[in-house]
């Protein structure tokens, strides 16, 4: 199942990123891409966003992916994902992440150009898939991968 879930992560390219500060939810519909294990999650905002401003008090966020288009809605499928998010700091893996952004998402061109942006990672911990009304599955991801 966890192969089914990965592959349904890759699959799709928005999602909804929550955030929490102050006790306080925050939601945000992004772009996002994976990396080739789907055991991170890339992002693109700028540092002055409220999602950013939560994340440095609280790095612990969960992300909705879903297949809502789908109909008719008694076979959509959603995906948790919760992980831990941190910023991409060193240039090498910046770039690397800059360009897997552009190249699935080319309407960001102007977002990762900006000099506030900061690139977000977030490195899974579990995911839990709906896939229908009433079928749920939870894995948890190793916690001890690098």
């Amino acid at each position: 199942m966890i192969e089914k879930m990965k592959s349904f992560a890759r699959s799709k390219d928005i999602c909804v990123l929550a955030t929490v500060s102050d006790g306080k939810p925050h939601c945000s519909l992004m772009a996002y891409a994976t990396d080739n294990n789907c055991e991170e999650i890339y992002m693109a905002t700028s540092s002055a966003t409220q999602k950013f401003k939560n994340i440095l008090v609280n790095p612990y966020v969960s992300i909705l992916i879903d297949s809502r288009e789908i109909k008719p809605r008694s076979n959509a499928q959603a995906l948790t994902v919760e992980g831990v998010c941190k910023m991409v700091s060193h240039s090498a893996k910046r770039a690397t992440v800059s360009n897997i952004l552009a190249e699935k998402h080319p309407h960001l061109q102007k977002i990762l150009s900006m000099a506030d942006v900061e690139i977000l990672n977030v490195q899974i911990t579990s995911f839990l898939f709906l896939d229908g009304l009433t079928d749920a599955y939870f894995e948890k991801l190793d916690e001890n991968r690098p």
